[in-house]
């Protein structure tokens, strides 16, 4: 029997039932194979991604102070530099002309006072961004939201079920052609990353967010599945190298690319790519995609939506 706190919870939300689906690709990226059948339980979730002003409604009903916030514990971070301890998020910064792709330091930045209030560092505002999705979040902090509004966090495999739409196999959330008509399908990177940039709806000439549901819902009735914010699940990833991509693959306060320290952190999977998602780079805007992101990174592109489970099937 279905309660008025569950039906609360599930305002917003839009139930998918539960089946069986071909999770993965054996087309483009190593850790997307191989193709395999999995099954998963009916359950609710949230139509697009948790925005701005939902998450100010939480940290005003609890006081919540995110990872982004908070000064860095010098014992956690031991190879870090002294500046590098201070609260703040990963900033992208695009070049101003072609450069080389193996080094993600050069269009990010750790800029202190970073975080969800001022997602591009201390100066900027959510001024007329309240229906856009909420950045600057750590693994941590979609959990304790999602705690708070009686939800939890996605497994990877519902949120890749939910993302297709109902398109068994399809490379996009949308279908296999990526601007079907010469229309534009999702707040994706069109252009040379990461220095050449075509806008997009809602979007005034530089990459960014966008309102939720500016782009076409999926299959099933859900918004942004495919970039604007990659979206953290509660799955952990097993330890390994990720492949180079436009979601910074380290923890942001350490300087050394590949020290031993980056895995301190556990790594959780975070899906469906983002507004920095580029073809001639991350290609990672289809719902088979997947990273893993330490749980102490916050950036501004990263966020989530949450699901609660259909205990009424």
């Amino acid at each position: 029997m279905t309660t008025e706190t569950d039906a609360a919870a599930r305002r917003g939300m839009v139930r998918i039932s539960g089946g069986d689906f071909a999770m993965g690709s054996n087309d483009f990226f190593p850790e997307e194979r191989p193709v395999r059948r999995v099954r998963v339980d009916a359950f609710w979730i949230d139509a697009h991604p948790v925005t701005n002003a939902a998450f100010r409604r939480f940290v005003k009903q609890t006081g919540y102070v995110t990872v982004a916030e908070r000064t860095p514990a010098a014992e956690d971070y031991p190879d870090a530099s002294r500046q590098n301890l201070t609260p703040g998020g990963l900033v992208f910064r695009p070049t101003g002309g072609p450069v080389p792709m193996d080094d993600w330091r050069r269009w990010w930045r750790y800029v202190p006072g970073a975080c969800w209030r001022h997602p591009r560092g201390p100066g900027s505002t959510l001024d007329r961004r309240d229906r856009h999705p909420v950045t600057q979040i750590a693994y941590g902090d979609a959990a304790a939201y999602a705690a708070w509004a009686g939800k939890q966090l996605p497994t990877e495999a519902e949120w890749e079920y939910a993302a297709r739409g109902g398109l068994d196999s399809a490379t996009y959330t949308w279908g296999d052609e990526f601007e079907p008509t010469g229309r534009r399908m999702a707040n994706v990177w069109v252009g040379a990353f990461p220095w050449q940039f075509h806008p997009g709806r809602g979007q005034a000439g530089t990459p960014g967010t966008t309102a939720v549901g500016t782009y076409s819902p999926n299959g099933y009735g859900l918004s942004d599945m495919t970039g604007n914010v990659w979206e953290w699940t509660v799955d952990n990833i097993r330890a390994h190298r990720p492949a180079t991509t436009c979601c910074a693959p380290r923890s942001p306060l350490i300087d050394d690319p590949e020290p031993d320290t980056a895995q301190r952190f556990p790594r959780h999977v975070v899906k469906g790519g983002s507004y920095l998602c580029a073809a001639n780079y991350c290609l990672r805007y289809r719902p088979a995609a997947r990273q893993s992101q330490t749980v102490d990174t916050a950036t501004c592109h990263l966020g989530f939506r949450c699901v609660v489970p259909d205990t009424d099937s």
